[in-house]
């Protein structure tokens, strides 16, 4: 709590991050779909409980499904980091990327509707070079929210199966603007070059 106030304090104090900034932070997971990035957002404003968790999963190997989602239930986190726990693959990423976590996390506490606006852009982006469209593992459509804004939304395919994209933003969106390149992020077992790479995909049980 202390750490989370701080961040807090931080965040309220902290200069607004120009959109280019914002666009550079949110390209590794703006081509997650709706659901998934929601929670990767919420999530990431807790990065201390995130590398908790990455730890209390690599000691507890041996549970799955209920006994695991029972398990994480027990433990004095955010429901958003507790429903990470479905996605170890997700949890390795923010917990190894933990600088980002945290400016991830204190931009969207502090900017929640121009982070939304920088993962649009950077969809848009995709999409003009051709690397976001409908494909078996996701759904891609245009739509027209209350505002009147078209919006770019991504569902999974099968809405009981969530595969996580891994890709290299410089292949996915085109080159950076000079003064924000893309953040140093890693991908464990990708493989660099590639356009979208899908793990396997994640059956959202009783731990999801």
């Amino acid at each position: 709590q202390q750490a989370e106030s701080q961040v807090m304090t931080t965040t309220q104090e902290a200069p607004k991050l120009p959109s280019g900034e914002l666009d550079s932070l949110v390209a590794p997971i703006a081509l997650y779909s709706d659901q998934l990035l929601a929670q990767t957002l919420a999530a990431s404003t807790y990065p201390l409980e995130l590398i908790q968790l990455q730890q209390w999963m690599d000691r507890n190997k041996n549970l799955k499904d209920k006994a695991l989602a029972d398990a994480v239930a027990k433990q004095p986190w955010d429901p958003s980091v507790q429903g990470m726990v479905a996605f170890p693959d997700l949890v390795q990423r923010m917990a190894g990327n933990i600088q980002w976590t945290t400016d991830l996390g204190n931009a969207f506490l502090a900017q929640q509707s121009d982070v939304m606006d920088a993962v649009q852009r950077m969809r848009a982006k995709a999409q003009g070079t051709g690397n976001l469209k409908t494909s078996s593992q996701q759904t891609v459509e245009t739509q027209t929210v209350s505002s009147g804004k078209q919006v770019i939304a991504i569902e999974p395919a099968n809405p009981d199966v969530v595969y996580v994209p891994s890709y290299d933003p410089t292949v996915v969106y085109g080159p950076p603007e000079p003064e924000y390149p893309y953040y140093p992020y890693t991908y464990p077992g990708y493989v660099p070059g590639t356009a979208l790479m899908w793990g396997a995909g994640i059956a959202l049980g009783a731990a999801a």
